[in-house]
């Protein structure tokens, strides 16, 4: 016999019924101010994670250790992702049955938490301990990278599909 599959529907359609997500979406400013929100912590994740991962690559600021520079993002990393979080929550609720009907959002919705258990379990450690760029450093931030590109990508590309 199979598993019973989980119908999600009714939890999208509590979320965009929920007092959030009828302010948002009824308000003139407050998805336009959020979604702006959203976009300044998408740039300070992106901050966080580019000139790290472009280090560990053995490009720019070529002269800094790795974990050196790893040290002085990764608290500006974290409030990239707590914000885009806090901001996200509220954007979602406004259109969840939307989202619901949209592969992107489920793209990104899977690739998002691996991009943050990789970031955290896995690329920190090598940040933290490395010094110069190496082929394990190089293999590290090529996937972080990738794993957060297809986040934004799959991000962005929820405001052009229906």
């Amino acid at each position: 016999m199979p598993a019973p599959v989980i119908e999600l529907l009714p939890f999208f359609e509590w979320c965009e019924a929920s007092a959030l997500g009828q302010v948002v979406r009824t308000s003139v400013w407050l998805f336009p101010v959020i979604e702006a929100g959203h976009l300044l912590a998408l740039c300070l994740l992106g901050a966080g994670l580019l000139v790290v991962d472009a280090r560990m690559l053995g490009r720019g600021l070529t002269d800094v250790p790795i974990a050196e520079i790893h040290a002085a993002l990764a608290p500006w990393l974290r409030r990239g992702v707590w914000l885009l979080i806090a901001t996200g929550v509220p954007l979602f609720m406004s259109e969840a049955v939307k989202c619901y009907y949209n592969p992107s959002f489920w793209v990104k919705m899977a690739t998002l938490p691996v991009a943050i258990v990789f970031t955290w379990r896995v690329r920190s450690r090598v940040a933290r301990t490395a010094g110069e760029a190496t082929a394990h450093t190089r293999l590290v931030a090529a996937t972080s990278m990738a794993l957060w590109f297809v986040v934004a990508a799959a991000g962005r590309w929820i405001g052009f599909s229906s």
